[in-house]
């Protein structure tokens, strides 16, 4: 597979992913990814984030979350999360200790 086609699969791939959890599961909260996955929507628009700037691209944390979440953060907070459950804290809590 020749790089141009590899990039293209990539982007696709992270396209469909964005969809899904933009679109598809908005149920599933951050928390829960962070405490199952070690990352979350907000750490992919970081990424994005960290990927325009290294190639030049002026681009801050809220921008970059409004074109992953397609909207601001305070309407995908009103729209879709919940308050993290003591449980949901403190695994949060072991997750993090474990893993940095």
């Amino acid at each position: 597979m020749d790089d141009q086609t590899r990039i293209e699969l990539e982007a696709a791939a992270f396209r469909r992913l964005q969809q899904h959890l933009m679109q598809e599961r908005t149920d599933v909260q951050n928390i829960d990814m962070m405490n199952l996955a070690g990352f979350c929507r907000n750490c992919l628009s970081r990424w994005y984030q960290e990927a325009a700037n290294e190639r030049g691209i002026d681009m801050d944390k809220t921008e970059a979350r409004e074109i992953f979440y397609g909207m601001s953060m305070d309407e995908w907070k009103a729209k879709y999360q919940t308050e993290a459950s003591p449980d949901q804290q403190a695994a949060f809590e072991v997750s993090h200790k474990t893993a940095g």
